[in-house]
């Protein structure tokens, strides 16, 4: 697939159905393609992907937009930390 893409010029987001996170801004983070939220709270939201988590520490967080596919979190973003596997 890596080859296809490299090949293709295309980059991993023109693919569906793969997770993307997305930082706006200091107070806005997009993640399309999620598998869920696991945890929930106004200092950090963890989100299930494909490949693991995405961790989203901050104040006064809370998801703006969420959808089966689509939500955002808002509020003063202090860190985005990916873990894979789980």
């Amino acid at each position: 697939m890596r080859q296809l893409l490299d090949s293709a010029d295309l980059g991993e987001e023109s693919l569906p159905r793969q997770p993307l996170v997305e930082l706006l801004s200091d107070s806005r983070v997009l993640i399309e393609n999620h598998c869920g939220v696991t945890e929930y709270g106004t200092e950090r939201i963890c989100v299930r992907m494909r490949f693991g988590f995405v961790s989203i520490t901050g104040c006064a967080l809370h998801l703006g937009q969420i959808s089966r596919q689509r939500l955002v979190i808002i509020g003063r973003i202090h860190a985005i930390e990916v873990q894979r596997g789980a």
